[in-house]
């Protein structure tokens, strides 16, 4: 028995440094202290919010621990009861307080408990400069702290520059980040990071003009290409045209030729496919001629056209 209790003390003092580093891995990461239309509760209420910001990669529960704004809770000679008196106790009974890795938590103050487990008691001044600490489950330890030097003008907050770290900034209206990381920094609109950057125009100047002439030069380029595609296909349209007139005309040499042949005889050239049929009709017609059985007719020669044949009269 004395083995298992001697065994349980020490795992209890092993374990406490971890539950212990494990609490000063929660940053209180942004606050804001006059919140008009920003952050609304289920109420669709406006209060004063604090971020707590898991900075770890580890899973840390959050609930038992005290929010304290106001700073006679560090006088080192009260009482823990005293202490934990001035402050407020984050509850359990809400999954939210499980605080995973990187994970963020938005909590009210100046509210009413009754309103849900996010609703801390804790008075906030809007009007001057506000001390907010967050401490241990024990009520002794502080963990983590912030001084808000100055009043908050509506809508905005102080913030770590990024989750967990050791600079503080005003953020404006447009750059709060409830619930997510402190990453985002809006100090100036992007005409006025122009204007700076670039005060008497040039550079955008010569931007603008690079774009014009770059588009002017690809026109350019199109047009040439496409000019000299249309072209090379009207050429050969052409020279398909001069290539057709030119069979024409020597189809037209061959009729004259042999008109002068051969006097009065009408020859019409056709196509080489039915050469052997004419041959053999015009050596019928001479047969006849031979035999002397064709129309009486002097010096003609004539082929009397049949149906369904591709031969015309000669």
């Amino acid at each position: 028995m004395k083995k298992i209790k001697l065994l349980t003390a020490l795992l209890l003092l092993t374990t406490l440094p971890m539950f212990g580093q494990g609490a000063k891995n929660i940053k209180i990461n942004e606050v804001m202290t006059n919140n008009t239309t920003s952050v609304v509760d289920e109420y669709d209420n406006h209060l004063a919010w604090i971020e707590l910001a898991n900075v770890s990669y580890t899973t840390y529960n959050v609930r038992g621990m005290y929010i304290a704004t106001d700073t006679a809770v560090l006088n080192p000679t009260l009482s823990v009861p005293e202490r934990v008196s001035m402050m407020s106790l984050i509850p359990n009974g809400d999954p939210r307080t499980n605080m995973s890795g990187r994970q963020h938590l938005i909590l009210f103050l100046g509210s009413n408990p009754a309103k849900g487990t996010r609703h801390l008691t804790n008075n906030i001044q809007a009007d001057g400069p506000v001390w907010i600490g967050l401490y241990e489950g024990n009520g002794v330890d502080l963990v983590d702290s912030v001084t808000i030097p100055k009043a908050l003008a509506p809508n905005t907050s102080y913030a770590r520059q990024s989750d967990g770290a050791a600079e503080w900034e005003y953020k404006t209206v447009d750059a709060v980040t409830p619930g997510i990381e402190n990453f985002i920094h809006f100090t100036e609109s992007k005409v006025a990071q122009i204007k700076q950057d670039d005060p008497h125009g040039f550079g955008i100047s010569l931007l603008s003009m690079g774009i014009v002439f770059s588009c002017l030069a690809l026109l350019w380029i199109f047009f040439t290409i496409f000019g000299r595609i249309m072209s090379r296909k009207q050429e050969d349209k052409n020279e398909t045209a001069r290539k057709e007139r030119k069979e024409r005309l020597h189809a037209i040499h061959d009729e004259d030729e042999d008109e002068r042949a051969f006097p009065g005889v009408v020859v019409k050239h056709h196509t080489p496919e039915d050469n052997d049929v004419y041959i053999a009709v015009i050596s019928m017609a001479i047969r006849e001629y031979l035999d002397d059985i064709h129309d009486h007719e002097s010096d003609i020669i004539t082929i009397i056209p049949k149906p369904n044949t591709k031969w015309t009269r000669v």
